[in-house]
């Protein structure tokens, strides 16, 4: 059981640390995520010196039978300290998030040192991949070793369990409140593990045995191991698909604002002070838009500050007109109307014949607190907007310049 387990949770932990992995240079920014990412991390370890083929090799290397049980288990003190650390920064005020954090680690540093001096003190004859805990049930220090370890196991995931559950009822993001659920039923069901291997102890002692319990022992430590870290992801997982959306979308509007940018850029390229990356460029190198959308945003307000001159009132009055007759009412109206008259103001540019008094745009009263707010009226005013072609020319002035 252990070896058809052991291989998915690696799996699953390493993928978990590869993508935390970029988190760990910034500690000083969030150490939450830090924490997390070493939390994969050593129980990736912890795993991998676990499985059968891989304790015969490190046992040959060291030259000590058995050496990957304090090495995997001690990785295992360490997850748990990192989790409760982890869980103490997403429920405490850092100060305090700190304190508990360095708490915990001196703790576990005196359980891994505890376990180190017993297992010293054991006279492993033979390598035990599979069951090593039931063969050395007897041993006076093994069963010392398995009360220390398995007793800061347990009460770790006691801890885990009951904060999670007690947190999960607070939380105000829905992917922290079902990661924490998703971490008690973790939490809960490693505790079978742990009792079992609690149990074989005593079962030494007063005459029984869990022998045959051993695959489901295995299967809860797993199991719960993984249903764990599937829990502390969860919160990861919500905040990278937030920020794959907000990437995704701000290419999106820099690319639906280009027809409307160009023509302004044509008109007068002195609203732009850089020329723009290809955008095919920056999304195969994985770059955000957010800066060159806000750039683009400023040029298309200049661009619209430098048509001012042209602005027709004939026309603004004729598009209003037409957009209301189209149904159109509120921002999307505003949005339409606009995109008309920077279109007719564009051919009166070109042919350089300025508005005896020019107009405002139809935009210009709408509430825009946000660059949000600004970006999506930006992205209206584009889908509306038809770049004037080559040959056209204004018509009259009595003419309407939303059909030019």
């Amino acid at each position: 059981m252990k070896d058809i387990l052991h291989p998915l949770c690696l799996a699953i932990a390493s993928t978990g640390f590869v993508l935390l992995l970029r988190d760990l240079g910034r500690s000083r920014r969030d150490p939450a995520l830090v924490a997390l990412a070493f939390t994969y991390g050593f129980s990736a370890v912890s795993y991998a010196v676990s499985l059968t083929w891989v304790w015969v090799r490190i046992d040959g290397v060291f030259g000590v039978t058995n050496i990957s049980v304090p090495l995997a288990q001690s990785c295992v003190i360490l997850v748990l300290a990192l989790q409760s650390t982890v869980l103490a920064y997403w429920s405490m005020r850092p100060e305090r998030a700190r304190r508990r954090g360095r708490l915990l680690f001196v703790t576990a540093a005196a359980v891994i040192v505890g376990m180190s001096v017993l297992f010293a003190l054991l006279t492993p004859a033979t390598t035990r991949p599979v069951d090593f805990s039931l063969y050395y049930a007897h041993d006076p220090f093994f069963q010392a070793y398995v009360l220390l370890y398995f007793g800061t196991y347990s009460a770790a995931e006691i801890y885990l369990a009951v904060s999670c559950w007690t947190y999960a009822r607070t939380a105000s993001t829905a992917s922290i409140a079902w990661g924490l659920r998703l971490i008690t039923v973790g939490a809960v069901v490693t505790l079978g593990y742990s009792g079992l291997r609690i149990a074989a102890v005593v079962g030494a002692e007063t005459g029984f045995s869990v022998d045959r319990w051993n695959n489901f022992a295995w299967a809860c430590g797993d199991i719960g191991a993984t249903l764990t870290q599937i829990g502390y992801f969860l919160p990861v997982l919500a905040r990278r698909m937030d920020a794959a959306r907000d990437w995704t979308a701000a290419h999106l509007t820099y690319r639906r604002l280009r027809p409307l940018w160009a023509a302004l850029d044509r008109a007068d390229p002195g609203i732009t002070l850089r020329r723009p990356a290809r955008q095919r460029e920056e999304v195969l190198r994985g770059r955000s838009a957010h800066f060159p959308l806000l750039r683009r945003r400023v040029e298309i307000r200049q661009g619209q500050k430098l048509l001012r001159r042209y602005l027709d009132p004939g026309t603004r009055a004729r598009a209003e007109s037409r957009r209301r007759a189209e149904g159109l009412t509120g921002a999307e109206l505003a949005a339409a109307v606009t995109a008309d008259q920077i279109h007719h103001a564009l051919l009166l540019h070109r042919a350089d014949t300025p508005a005896d008094q020019p107009a405002e745009y139809a935009d210009a009263a709408l509430s825009l607190a946000t660059t949000d707010d600004e970006l999506r009226h930006l992205r209206r005013v584009a889908a509306y907007f038809t770049p004037p072609a080559h040959g056209d020319t204004p018509r009259s002035r009595t003419s309407s310049g939303a059909g030019t």
